[in-house]
């Protein structure tokens, strides 16, 4: 009889052992519990990773150099063929061959002329390549700040759902929701922000590498006209 009620009641005994499988935990379920602050860190992430590949793509152009560039410049100018020069500068688009053609429209004036108009072109082109780069700074300040306001309002989610029990025994189901909201958001905002500080830092390093290369060939080109026939 015994026997009988053991092999009745172990499908029900497995069932229940099977159905608490336990959750493991990830990025989704960390999202998940982390509130609406999470939809607006997804959003920055996104934000910063996009800007982070465009500028790259932009600098890594804009880096280029073509050997042989200058020395037709060169050769242009020490011949006269000064519209043929603008019309190099015209197809080769890059940074240099803007400022350089710059450059060549104010020959004939002085030399201080001609390094002004150059420098404001350059001043223009640097502003192309730092585009964005305030918003990346913005997302890694900003994203750990909104993961301590994440923090704050699981706190206060917490103690709200501890005042609401009227027997004013403490149950661990209402408190989990406001403490997990509290962590994940923390951790998604360091996590955003720390990504976007060193992708600013890069960035930042990036455009003074192209600026170091500017100023290089703004110096090549002055020196090209100082030199003698």
């Amino acid at each position: 009889m015994n026997l009988m009620l053991i092999l009745q009641a172990a499908p029900a005994i497995v069932s229940n052992v099977t159905t608490k499988v336990p959750v493991e935990m990830n990025l989704w379920e960390m999202y998940k519990y982390g509130g609406p602050i999470m939809h607006v860190l997804v959003v920055m992430f996104a934000l910063a990773i996009y800007l982070f590949i465009e500028r790259l793509v932009t600098l890594k152009q804009a880096s280029k150099e073509d050997n042989t560039f200058m020395n037709r410049i060169k050769d242009y100018i020490y011949e006269g063929k000064i519209d043929a020069a603008k019309k190099l500068c015209h197809d080769t688009d890059s940074p240099i061959s803007r400022m350089v053609e710059k450059g060549i429209s104010r020959l004939g004036r002085p030399m201080s002329d001609v390094l002004v108009a150059i420098e404001n072109v350059g001043n223009m082109e640097i502003a192309k390549l730092e585009k964005g780069l305030v918003i990346m700074a913005s997302i890694s300040g900003g994203a750990p700040m909104l993961g301590f306001l994440g923090t704050v309002t699981g706190m206060v989610l917490t103690f709200f759902n501890m005042t609401q029990n009227s027997t004013g025994a403490v149950e661990m189901s209402s408190l989990t929701v406001g403490v997990y909201q509290a962590m994940v958001t923390t951790v998604g905002g360091l996590i955003v922000g720390i990504l976007a500080y060193f992708f600013y830092n890069y960035l930042v390093y990036r455009v003074d590498s192209v600026v170091r290369l500017l100023e290089s060939k703004t110096m090549e080109f002055l020196d090209l006209l100082n030199e003698p026939a």
